[in-house]
């Protein structure tokens, strides 16, 4: 980001990512969408992400919310023809003929997850089949890998291309569990999975650690063809490399049993950390019979209570006469954080969301300490000084450069969120709200939405009749086509799928030939699936592992939401804020699903870089403001009536509404996270909530309440990908609006130039994958390195930052 100051470059050449495989199994995270932004602000915000809360299970992948069973009928304009790349007669072959001679247990021949699948039997697993199966799985897959180890020789068809079928089948088959586990929680699943969890990461253990395996990647690095080997080749084998240092491979003896154990550990901790936030957002339960109680709350969000209240047993409960039940669940928090005059009540849910899992048998406080001893253990085994240069050593940024931009954006973001707060104190004060000279936390989103409505006179629950969900991926969807050629189209049938809810699509070139395909879920169901939202690879494209014609096997991604549900005869009507959610998390399933890496361990998604992993999903969010985008979205879903355009022009005048505290929530955790992996020290002084405190301090106008436990439910960096990496957002974010200028640049007004421009980034940032390094793959999109400006000038704070 050299026009301002702070440079984004590899911290040495050829920086190895994340691609490795046997790291995507340890480490395979969802890319999530929900940003944790204070709870003042999740109402309030730009197009920064939502709060979102990664899942906790071992994906390589995203996160963000949705709802309905109106939904899928609304979405199927077409019928698929039956033209897929994948044979029908695939789909029913077992598993022991599709990868080896090895014979499959008599007792397993009938266990889903050891079928030869095309796409993963969702509707056929039960937790019943996680105990055998995944054993028979690894058993296999060890005796494979002792075999390879036998065998190798440091050359691709010897080495990396057995690797890749040995690991995939685990990545899969363990990603469908865990996924599963994250759409459609059981306490059986549960249970299995803890059960088996150990023995899979024994197994990524002494694949990790593999003196054959990592001798002859050396060799392969080391010989005289390593300078004719193409960019993707030598990405993996550096990956794998440095990967295979980062798991252990060179330590001896004790210190690798200690390592072992360790890793271990963490895997527990992290599970069960992610366990304990879903269940205690579960366990949050507010009835209310008495409408004055709950005054203010939008129709949307009085019909969603009715409908919880019915699901908890209350039949008759209607959202005109109740009785509601208010819970954690996103949109039930949300509205009432945002739209409830009752301000017993939003403190109320403030201070539950605010203290979840941090009290009782769901307390998190001593695994976060506990996960932090044993990761700043396991760096000092690998000789860094703190977790957080193991966490960089597979990134673009190191410590120090992430902090250089954090604080540029930090200065930048102050003054405006100081004012941001005075903004709003005057407002409440002509309001004559009594508690305008004290606000506290409960009252920000609250007093902040008012004053949006009052200063832009939009109301967001009112817009929610132009933002039908079916209209919307319409929008999406024609966007992708201009920009990036594609066509998709409903396919369902053609996959089995986990609740009936959830679209199957088929993505399309523009001579009709499939390309890759995707799961939608859409609604939030609190009672079995995880919050937030996310993208996550089902299968990656590889050459390898191609199918009966040769042709490389097409990508499958699937894209988790939780909005609101359709209510009664309405199909689910969104907020703006839910829109930017579904760009979001389409831009992680492009990259995945349009790139052309035939490598299966840097294709889509695999072995980029952390911290360059949310641009295309930052990208697309942008086009939410794009007026011919949005003015072809949002249409009345009864009238069939577009957006007046007076309202679109607010829309535009509101981005930067509050900006500076937008900001600064996403920079308070960014700056947290890096202070608990540097510098704090578990079972010291100061406690990780002194620490909180403490980077509050530079970071929150209003300082967090002495009780605040948010820490107790960041999902992100103690059950997700995140630890030493929640920086990644913004440091993405400004790779992203970068990348947007370009588009501003070329016109957006100018179709041919946006086509044109978006044919340039689908060849570049979505297209190559993890294969070349990401500042190479902006330069030769954008034809330079990055710069903040675009970013700051995108939140109205640029001209803070240059008098800064």
């Amino acid at each position: 980001m050299n026009s301002t100051g702070t440079t984004i470059r590899p911290p040495i050449k050829g920086a190895p990512l994340l691609g490795a495989l046997f790291l995507l199994m340890a480490a395979r995270m969802s890319l999530s969408r929900s940003i944790q932004l204070p709870l003042h602000q999740i109402c309030l915000r730009r197009p920064l992400p939502l709060p979102r809360i990664t899942p906790a299970q071992f994906h390589k992948s995203r996160a963000c919310p949705l709802w309905s069973t109106s939904f899928p009928l609304c979405l199927r304009l077409h019928t698929l023809r039956r033209n897929s790349a994948y044979p029908p007669t695939a789909t029913t072959r077992s598993f022991s003929s599709a990868t080896s001679s090895m014979p499959v247990a008599a007792d397993a021949v009938d266990n889903p997850l050891l079928k030869d699948f095309v796409f993963p039997p969702f509707d056929a697993v039960r937790a019943e089949h996680v105990r055998p199966g995944i054993r028979a799985l690894l058993k296999k897959l060890e005796s494979e890998i002792v075999e390879l180890e036998k065998t190798v020789e440091p050359t691709w068809p010897k080495l990396v291309e057995p690797l890749e079928k040995v690991m995939d089948r685990l990545v899969v088959v363990w990603g469908a569990v865990n996924h599963l586990k994250a759409v459609k929680d059981t306490p059986e699943l549960r249970s299995a999975i803890e059960e088996v969890q150990p023995e899979k990461v024994e197994l990524e253990l002494k694949l990790g650690q593999s003196k054959p395996l990592h001798n002859a990647f050396k060799a392969i690095r080391e010989s005289s063809d390593w300078e004719a080997l193409s960019d993707a080749h030598k990405r993996i084998v550096e990956a794998q490399l440095k990967v295979a240092i980062l798991n252990g491979v060179s330590l001896e003896d004790d210190k690798r049993e200690r390592f072992n154990k360790i890793e271990q550990e963490l895997a527990k901790l992290s599970q069960k950390f992610g366990e304990n936030v879903l269940d205690a957002t579960k366990k949050f339960e507010k009835p209310i019979v008495d409408k004055k109680e709950i005054e203010g709350l939008p129709a949307t969000a009085l019909g969603l209570a009715a409908q919880t209240a019915v699901s908890k047993g209350h039949e008759n409960a209607t959202a005109e006469n109740g009785p509601w039940v208010i819970t954690l669940d996103a949109p039930s928090f949300m509205a009432v954080m945002q739209h409830a005059q009752n301000r017993t009540l939003r403190e109320e849910l403030y201070r539950a969301y605010l203290t979840r899992a941090s009290s009782g048998d769901l307390d998190n406080t001593a695994i976060i300490d506990q996960i932090l001893k044993l990761r700043l253990e396991k760096a000092n085994l690998l000789g860094y000084k703190n977790y957080a240069e193991v966490s960089m050593a597979t990134k673009m940024a190191t410590v120090e450069k992430a902090e250089e931009l954090l604080e540029k954006l930090r200065s930048a973001s102050w003054n405006a969120a100081v004012q941001d707060m005075e903004d709003l104190k005057q407002f409440c004060q002509t309001q004559g709200a009594p508690e305008a000279n004290n606000l506290s936390h409960w009252d920000i989103s609250f007093w902040s939405e008012r004053l949006r409505e009052s200063k832009y006179e939009i109301n967001e629950e009112e817009l929610r009749p132009y933002f039908s969900l079916p209209k919307v991926m319409d929008g999406l969807f024609n966007l992708a086509k201009m920009l990036f050629g594609i066509d998709i189209e409903p396919a369902d049938g053609l996959a089995p799928v986990w609740n009936k809810d959830v679209i199957f699509f088929c993505v399309k070139d523009s001579t009709g030939n499939p390309i890759a395909y995707f799961y939608f879920d859409p609604y939030s169901r609190p009672s079995e699936k995880r919050g937030g939202a996310w993208m996550d690879e089902v299968v990656a494209r590889s050459r390898v592992l191609s199918r009966d014609d040769g042709s490389p096997r097409l990508p499958v991604a699937h894209m988790v939401c939780n909005q609101m549900p359709p209510v009664g005869d309405k199909p689910s009507l969104m907020t703006f804020r839910e829109v930017e959610t579904v760009f979001h998390e389409f831009g992680h399933a492009l990259q995945h699903m349009l790139t052309k890496q035939d490598e299966g361990l840097v294709a889509g998604i695999r072995g980029i870089e952390w911290d360059a992993v949310e641009l295309p999903s930052q990208f697309m969010e942008n086009w939410c403001y794009h007026r011919d985008t949005l003015m072809g979205i949002a249409k009345h879903y009864e009238t069939g009536e577009s957006l007046p355009e007076e309202i679109y022009n607010k829309l535009l005048a509101a981005r930067t509404y509050r900006a500076g505290s937008q900001s600064l929530g996403q920079l308070r955790f960014s700056f947290l996270d890096l202070e608990l992996h540097t510098k704090y020290v578990p079972g010291g002084s100061e406690s990780i909530y002194d620490v909180d405190q403490r980077v509050s301090k530079g970071t929150q106008v209003i300082p967090p309440l002495p009780e605040d436990r948010f820490l107790c439910s960041f999902s992100h960096i103690f059950a997700g990908g995140y630890a030493a990496g929640y920086y990644s957002y913004k440091w993405a974010e400004v790779l992203s609006a970068d990348a947007f200028s370009a588009f501003e640049d070329a016109g957006l007004n100018d179709e041919k130039a946006v086509k044109e421009t978006g044919k340039r980034f689908r060849e570049t940032i979505l297209a190559l994958g993890g294969g070349k390094a990401p500042m190479e793959v902006f330069v030769e999109f954008q034809g330079r390195e990055p710069s903040p400006e675009a970013l700051l000038r995108h939140n109205g704070l640029l001209s803070v930052s240059t008098s800064a």
